[in-house]
């Protein structure tokens, strides 16, 4: 009897290891797949808004996924970047455009590189109390959200 229920356990354990292996190799599978596709990206870079400087930003999303705005805000405010404002853009576009406000290109690219790297344009105005304006393209995914309870 007892050597019986050994047995049982070996047959047990060994199903457990073939289940971790075969879950492991699907994983890596997965992620060499995305990889190729160049789905995954690497986290953006730590950029900060410069010190003692008050960097105004508005962001309009320009997708159709809900709450993306929302997200980038956030993750510039983590960033010490002042958002004023979040909206909505007219036109969708695929990629995500920094637009300089103020003629202050490298505060733009300071957003653009706290984004992930985007494409920076100048497009002065200076009727708007902004210094950059950023449109959120389709292939901007947000960083993993932090847990704000």
């Amino acid at each position: 009897m007892e050597r019986r229920a050994l047995r049982r356990i070996g047959v047990v354990l060994l199903g457990l290891v073939l289940l971790a292996a075969v879950i492991a190799t699907r994983g890596a599978i997965r992620h060499r797949g995305a990889a190729s596709r160049g789905t995954l990206r690497a986290a953006p870079p730590d950029v900060n808004a410069p010190a003692e400087t008050r960097v105004k930003v508005q962001v309009l999303n320009a997708t159709t996924v809900r709450g993306l705005g929302r997200r980038a805000t956030m993750h510039l405010r983590d960033r010490g970047f002042d958002v004023v404002e979040i909206g909505t853009w007219n036109e969708q576009l695929d990629s995500t455009v920094v637009l300089d406000r103020s003629g202050h290109p490298a505060w733009a690219k300071r957003v653009a590189d706290a984004l992930g790297g985007a494409r920076v344009e100048a497009r002065p105005d200076s009727s708007r109390y902004l210094d950059v304006t950023v449109l959120l393209g389709r292939a901007w995914r947000p960083p993993a959200e932090p847990f704000y309870p």
